[in-house]
């Protein structure tokens, strides 16, 4: 008898990893609760694996020998409250995909911010010096979809929380934790506690021979990083001090310390600016140097990596007036990182699903650089309490085209408008992508 393997959602995660588990001879079934895009369709068919959409069969699911869930489905979800209660194995998609992976190497980045921006990076570096590798994960294709039909040497994952809950024997070779931060504390019973033990998960397999790579500069990461056994090598990235082994940046320039072999390179010579950055570009040097890459080719894909999509995205300048996208600033840290790295007056578009969000930490650049505020999502009250008192100009917008209008009202020339939401995207958009472009649209048609 093959093993039952049920795999809850039938998006990117769930379709690679249904392809995955079929391959290496389990009995498949998929369920969505929603309906599954015609793509995943597709490949389930080829693969002949059953599934069902816009339902959760319960005589379907509950007979599971071991079920995988996809990120985006909660705890609380009643079909997972059930699961749980017959006692059958939840796994995520990394675990599913960490059995098969054979002797390839995995580096696993999490963090509340910079995930994308480091990972990318990483996978840059790794191109540059010609290393057999994929980018998978959180961005890029399904980890066990590439497992699957194209293996590699090298994995370079973002993993978020989510991703990280239902890992048991998962074990990155070299792991990246680049910061924490309040975020989807909805996701954790209102437990910050309870969303640092998910990000530390990422090491928590790790043996001596693998690599640990944090920021020392992070108080959250510090307050608990002797809290988690993490018995692999430490190699600490900072701003503050020279350390021996890891990196730092000092008087402007980076040093990268991992083996005997230094690394040193000026920060104006970046390719990607903004004191966040800079961390980025650290933890991704350190790992590069883990790997064994060449300098060159690291301080060549440093030099020439360019930054996301809806990430700190110049749009255009229209009437002296420049727009930027950071559509996927989705909580209040990576807003705060972009208005630091702010040097113009701002109009900031703010707003959307908010995941208990403290603006608190917002003010003092809110009252140093904002001269305006507009609001664009369904329920704008506690973004008008939070700045009522400090910003004169606070509007609220329905829509990306409504906002940009409303930005462009109020901007002078030589004043920069971000967007920069803190919030998730979902009450009126798509994602952060479909915000993202279609704020971009918007600027266009100025």
């Amino acid at each position: 008898m093959s093993k039952r393997f049920v795999i809850l959602g039938g998006g990117e995660s769930g379709a690679g990893a249904a392809i995955l588990a079929k391959l290496k001879g389990y009995d498949v079934f998929v369920s969505d609760g929603s309906k599954i895009a015609e793509k995943y369709k597709k490949e389930l068919e080829h693969y002949k694996i059953e599934y069902e959409e816009e339902q959760h069969s319960e005589e379907k699911i509950l007979n599971a020998d071991e079920v995988m869930k996809s990120p985006g489905i909660p705890e609380k979800a009643e079909i997972v409250k059930k699961i749980r209660q017959k006692g059958i194995e939840i796994i995520s998609e990394m675990e599913l995909a960490y059995r098969y992976k054979g002797n390839s190497k995995i580096i696993g980045i999490t963090g509340s911010n910079g995930k994308s921006t480091c990972t990318s990076l990483i996978y840059h570096m790794c191109k540059v010096a010609e290393v057999d590798c994929a980018l998978v994960g959180n961005i890029g294709i399904s980890i066990a979809k590439q497992v699957a039909i194209d293996p590699k040497e090298v994995y370079v994952a973002e993993i978020s929380s989510f991703q990280l809950d239902d890992i048991k024997t998962f074990r990155p070779d070299i792991a990246v934790l680049l910061n924490i931060t309040e975020d989807h504390l909805d996701r954790y019973d209102y437990k910050f506690e309870n969303y640092i033990a998910s990000k530390f998960k990422i090491g928590m397999n790790q043996q001596p021979g693998d690599y640990f790579i944090y920021c020392e500069d992070d108080p959250v990461t510090m307050q608990n990083l002797t809290k988690f056994n993490i018995s692999s090598n430490p190699l600490p990235f900072t701003m503050n001090q020279e350390v021996p082994k890891g990196a730092f940046i000092r008087n402007n320039e980076m040093t990268v310390a991992v083996n005997d072999d230094r690394l040193t390179m000026s920060v104006d010579d970046f390719a990607i600016k903004g004191k966040h950055n800079q961390y980025n570009t650290m933890a991704a040097g350190i790992a590069a140097s883990t790997l064994g890459l060449r300098k060159e080719k690291i301080r060549e894909a440093i030099t020439t990596f360019e930054s996301l999509e809806h990430r700190m995205e110049a749009v255009a300048t229209v009437r002296g007036v420049e727009y930027i996208n950071d559509s996927k600033a989705t909580n209040v840290n990576s807003t705060w990182y972009a208005l630091e790295s702010m040097s113009k007056p701002v109009i900031l578009i703010l707003g959307g699903v908010d995941k208990g969000n403290d603006y608190s930490v917002l003010m003092e650049l809110v009252k140093e650089k904002v001269k305006a505020i507009v609001c664009m999502g369904v329920d704008n009250t506690k973004i008008h309490e939070a700045f009522g008192k400090e910003v004169s100009v606070i509007v609220n917008t329905a829509s990306a085209q409504e906002a940009v209008q409303a930005s462009f009202h109020l901007a002078n020339k030589g004043d920069v408008v971000l967007l920069s939401p803190a919030c998730a995207s979902f009450d009126l958009f798509k994602n952060y992508e479909d915000r993202g472009t279609q704020f971009k649209n918007a600027v266009k048609d100025l």
